[in-house]
């Protein structure tokens, strides 16, 4: 998409390239992430139109949202025309992004694949720089009960205590359960300590008749599903 020079104010664009009123006029499918992001900083800086700055930002995370909705304010205010007023409202909205997503929990979705456990859990995960193991719980219809992290760790790893998983399952009323947990480095293989574990947990499910139905790892990349590659071990 071909802006105006970054240098001109946005006041002196053609009305019809202006991100607001495109948004007033085309409706939001409209705008660039660009776009969407200058309407939020409201202001450029001397060097750079809002748009041009929200350009800059975005090329600066490989125009990965995901990875703007991990910027720090600290980070965010590294930019020449962004203090920390403008930081806080990206930050604010990145949240409210996430937060929509989670809300969709409140539908009980069902999950009948990895793609739905993934869906159900990501807005959780993949802002972390630090590892932490989750679980959804699962009524007998597979839709979502609920969700509850299990515990959190560094950037290398977490401890998960089989006890504790089946506690909380338990006390849940889950009928089933699926296991996930982050890498923070972006790595979708599985451990030995990862493979170990499931075997652990899915062994200790039998005996309390919560079957445990999957086990992803969750990445800026995707995921790794144990179900679909083969990898989830019989009880």
């Amino acid at each position: 998409m071909t802006y105006p020079p970054q240098t001109m104010s946005i006041k002196s664009w053609a009305e019809a390239d202006r991100p607001r009123e495109k948004l007033l006029h085309r409706g939001k499918s409209a705008l660039s992430d660009a776009e969407l992001l200058a309407i939020l900083l409201g202001s450029g800086s001397a060097e750079d139109s809002a748009v041009g700055l929200a350009q800059k930002i975005l090329s600066a995370v490989d125009n990965n949202l995901n990875e703007l909705g991990r910027c720090s304010i600290a980070e965010l205010i590294r930019f020449k025309g962004i203090g920390q007023a403008k930081a806080v409202t990206v930050t604010a909205a990145m949240e409210l992004g996430r937060r929509r997503q989670l809300s969709r929990i409140a539908d009980k979705p069902q999950v009948t694949c990895s793609r739905d456990a993934f869906d159900a859990v990501a807005p959780i995960l993949l802002d972390l720089q630090h590892e932490e193991f989750w679980m959804l719980y699962l009524n007998r219809a597979n839709r979502v009960m609920g969700r509850s992290r299990v515990s959190s760790g560094g950037v290398s790893g977490t401890v998960v205590d089989a006890k504790i998983v089946f506690r909380k399952a338990l006390h849940a009323e889950a009928s089933a359960i699926v296991l996930c947990h982050n890498h923070p480095s972006g790595s979708l293989l599985p451990s030995q300590a990862d493979l170990d574990l499931t075997k652990k947990l899915v062994k200790a499910g039998e005996v309390v008749d919560i079957a445990v139905l999957d086990h992803l790892i969750v990445s800026e990349r995707g995921y790794y599903s144990f179900a679909d590659e083969g990898k989830l071990p019989s009880a």
